[in-house]
């Protein structure tokens, strides 16, 4: 009896002994697959991107935007992107990582992440604290929301403002971060597999915020100029001090370095690429605006200038990441044409006031942009061909994306512009459009000394 049981153990023994082995190897796998760790050169770098995001706003826009409005809304317009970054600051931890960069569907993120929810000290992100990252990722939606306001600086109420920029980062900007950038987006987002995208042309490309930021943004500030209609001074020059412009320009230049070579989130080699591509359809952008103005109205101005090379900046930002350095010279050169009439022959053919051209240079320039990366893409820069290299089916993701991204800033923004309207109101009233917005919404006025 005994002797039988034995024999049945050893029997029973026999495959679990075999299997020894492989939970071995199992266990040898486990170990050697490095669990995410913290590189101290990678998270430096991105540290100092989000602070150089960050000076694109604060104080790069505010001045950019400041010195081109009239002197008594100068401190309206400050206080304007002041109260986005501090608004944008609040929302996109509490509400806007999460519907961004967590797993949900196609369209929009999860709420695993809400009020920062399971994000400590310890959470990773590729090779940098998760903190690091959503702190980046928060500067670009606190310089979407601002640039906005460009459209219609010196005529909206700044309750609207406060209202709108939060509904706006929720509904508008969100979702299309998400399609874009996050875990499962339908438009290019990360964690695909065997996804044609949509209608089969592959998935779009918009490496630092083509569509994401400067569509999007453009594309609603022409739909608040057009639903808040003109100003009342709409055909007096409204530049009260240029030095503050180029200053602010020259900040957002500096700053855009952090916007798109940051955007590698490693200090890597593709980062050194990135930041000469955005320098270089930077310049050329600017070179070009001032030749085509010196030509076409007989001086170059230093408006034109700083237009140029923003609008180069703002083309080159999908493609930072997937070009060489001679498509960013064309980028560059094409987006300075596009801008330059959109600027400043558009917008008088179709009557709109755009106040501070958000749509001409941020939208125009995003849009081409980010066709122009479907054109010029290289794959031994960022893994994936354009028409160039023979893919012609990433133009025409690259025109899916664009149309989607207008259609939906553009409902979404009206819709929450027009419950605005009909609830607190969008607009000042006359006299103090006219008076200027400082001392009306805000008790104070620039006071200038002879």
């Amino acid at each position: 009896m005994l002797k039988r049981l034995g024999i049945t153990a050893i029997k029973a023994a026999v495959p679990l002994m075999c299997l020894l082995p492989f939970a071995a190897m199992a266990q040898d796998a486990a170990a050697a697959a490095p669990a995410p760790t913290i590189d101290k050169g990678d998270t430096a770098w991105m540290l100092v991107s989000s602070l150089l995001v960050l000076m694109m706003t604060l104080p790069g826009l505010a001045l950019f935007y400041g010195g081109l409005v009239r002197k008594d809304n100068v401190l309206a317009t400050l206080m304007q992107t002041l109260a986005v970054a501090c608004i944008i600051s609040l929302v996109w931890p509490i509400i806007g990582y999460t519907l961004v960069f967590t797993d949900g569907n196609g369209w929009a993120g999860g709420l695993s992440k809400i009020f920062m929810k399971g994000v400590g000290v310890d959470a990773v992100t590729g090779t940098i604290p998760e903190t690091v990252f959503m702190l980046f990722q928060m500067k670009f939606a606190i310089i979407t929301c601002a640039i906005i306001l460009g459209s219609v600086a010196d005529r909206i109420k700044f309750s609207a403002v406060m209202i709108f920029s939060v509904l706006w980062c929720i509904l508008v900007y969100c979702p299309i971060a998400h399609w874009v950038w996050g875990p499962g987006g339908f438009l290019g987002g990360i964690g695909l597999t065997d996804y044609k995208g949509v209608g089969g042309f592959g998935t779009a490309l918009d490496f630092a915020g083509g569509t994401v930021v400067h569509i999007s943004s453009g594309v609603a500030g022409l739909v608040a100029a057009l639903v808040i209609g003109k100003s009342v001074q709409v055909n007096q020059s409204s530049s009260n001090n240029l030095i503050l412009s180029v200053l602010g320009a020259s900040l957002l230049w500096v700053g855009w370095f952090g916007f798109n070579a940051g955007s590698t989130l490693a200090a890597n080699g593709l980062a050194g690429m990135a930041f000469l591509v955005t320098n270089t359809a930077s310049a050329t952008a600017g070179l070009a605006w001032v030749l085509i103005e010196w030509m076409l109205k007989g001086k170059p101005s230093v408006a034109g200038a700083i237009s140029g090379f923003v609008a180069g900046l703002v083309a080159i930002t999908p493609a930072s990441g997937f070009v060489d350095f001679g498509a960013s010279i064309a980028i560059g050169g094409i987006a300075a044409v596009f801008c330059f009439f959109a600027v400043a022959f558009l917008k008088e053919k179709l009557g709109y006031d755009d106040s501070l051209d958000a749509f001409g240079i941020h939208g125009v320039g995003g849009m081409v942009g980010a066709i122009l990366t479907g054109v010029y893409a290289s794959a031994a820069i960022g893994g994936r061909a354009g028409l160039l290299e023979g893919n012609s089916a990433q133009v025409v993701a690259q025109l899916i994306s664009v149309l989607v991204t207008v259609g939906y800033a553009s409902v979404m923004t009206f819709i929450i512009l027009k419950v605005l309207k009909a609830t607190i109101g969008l607009r000042v009233d006359e006299h103090t459009e006219r008076s200027g917005l400082d001392l009306a919404l805000h008790g104070e006025k620039v006071h200038v000394y002879n």
